[in-house]
């Protein structure tokens, strides 16, 4: 995708950990072309940095509000991001 670039730091609440939420958002991450990290984190939300194409950055923040396969997600905030991603989609552990 081309266009203008972007980056957000994402964190996702509600049932987003054990419904394997951080794999269902690589995949999705990459299917849109986006560059970026996912990780869990102790107060049971996900974290996750976001960069690429304005219109792919769009789409999957819309994509996070609907999660995997049992996933709730009860609030999805956004902020802008500063900084390098990586040149891949990862998973942080």
């Amino acid at each position: 995708m081309q266009g203008e670039q972007r980056a957000v730091r994402v964190r996702i609440s509600g049932r987003v950990q054990g419904v394997s939420y951080r794999v269902w958002t690589r995949g999705e991450a990459m299917r849109l072309g986006l560059t970026g990290w996912v990780r869990n984190e102790r107060d049971g939300s996900v974290t996750a940095l976001i960069a690429g194409a304005d219109g792919a950055v769009t789409a999957m923040i819309e994509r996070l509000w609907q999660g995997p396969r049992g996933a709730f997600v009860s609030k999805v905030e956004i902020e802008e991001a500063v900084g390098d991603a990586p040149a891949d989609f990862r998973i942080i552990v």
